[in-house]
């Protein structure tokens, strides 16, 4: 015993230096950026961590740009119906493999599970003749039906799992009384899955919001271009310079907002993904 108590004080001091290694591992990219957000463009690179003056200068130049203000709102509105979309039709789907018997449920959850294991540029250039096929190449509504290819099944994965999480006394006394399936479904158990579909949501919103590759390929002009494009086209007085100033304002711009809303919600988010890892 004695010896176990000597050895403790010496582990949790070994674990809490991991701790603040990996804080520091993570957060300091972070920090330097948001730092350098505020430096002037003279001190950039500098090696002092703070700044010898702060300026606004950067953010000013971003918000008069009217392709940075362009592609933050159709980053906003892509993501946000991707989001209500994805919800919608995720639930509907999900109550349906939660909750009604049918063949082959087990087959096509897992089915659903595959399509989030492909790598998007697999389907790069199916989606590409498809989006020009239905005239939808360059518009938000292209890239918010793209967008559904990864987040609709990861929304139907969880809420899966969610529903089975919920008491199926509810839904049986429902039953009794006479409800239908769809009635049960609106009426009884979705509220009961606010807090999944908000965490569901939120972390669908931040993969359609960081998204890319589907941007980058599917507009063409800056008027449908989402912010993540945007920024990494940012250029310099010359080609051979690139406004490293501009492009940290921006990313703060773009990622603050989003740690926000994850501390906000962190909690409803882990109860969200972890509902039914017990029961179910």
């Amino acid at each position: 015993m004695k010896e176990q108590d000597s050895k403790s004080p010496f582990l949790r001091v070994l674990f809490y230096l991991m701790v603040l290694v990996i804080l520091v591992f993570n957060l300091f990219p972070f920090l330097y950026a948001v730092v350098s957000s505020f430096r002037p463009s003279s001190d950039l690179f500098s090696t002092d961590l703070i700044p010898k003056a702060f300026t606004l200068i950067h953010y000013d130049e971003i918000f008069k740009d009217p392709r940075f203000v362009s592609g933050l709102l159709n980053s906003i509105i892509v993501s946000g119906c991707t989001v209500l979309i994805a919800l919608a039709l995720g639930s509907l789907c999900a109550y349906a493999l939660g909750r009604l018997p049918f063949r082959f449920k087990g087959f096509v959850l897992y089915l659903v599970l595959t399509m989030t294991m492909f790598p998007q540029i697999s389907v790069l250039s199916g989606l590409f003749v498809m989006l020009k096929g239905l005239n939808l190449f360059n518009t938000r509504q292209g890239l918010v039906l793209t967008y559904l290819i990864f987040t609709l099944p990861f929304t139907i994965w969880v809420m899966t799992q969610y529903f089975r999480s919920l008491p199926r006394e509810l839904e049986e006394a429902a039953y009794v009384d006479g409800a239908s399936p769809l009635a049960v479904f609106w009426q009884v158990l979705l509220p009961l899955t606010v807090p999944g579909l908000v965490s569901t949501g939120l972390l669908a919103f931040i993969a359609a919001w960081n998204e890319f590759l589907f941007a980058l390929t599917f507009t063409v002009t800056d008027q449908m271009k989402t912010v993540p494009v945007v920024i990494s086209q940012f250029s310099g007085a010359t080609s051979y310079e690139q406004p490293w100033g501009s492009i940290m304002a921006a990313s703060m711009v773009v990622t603050i907002p989003l740690v926000i809303l994850v501390m906000i919600f962190q909690y409803r988010i882990v109860a969200g993904l972890t509902a039914g890892a017990v029961k179910g």
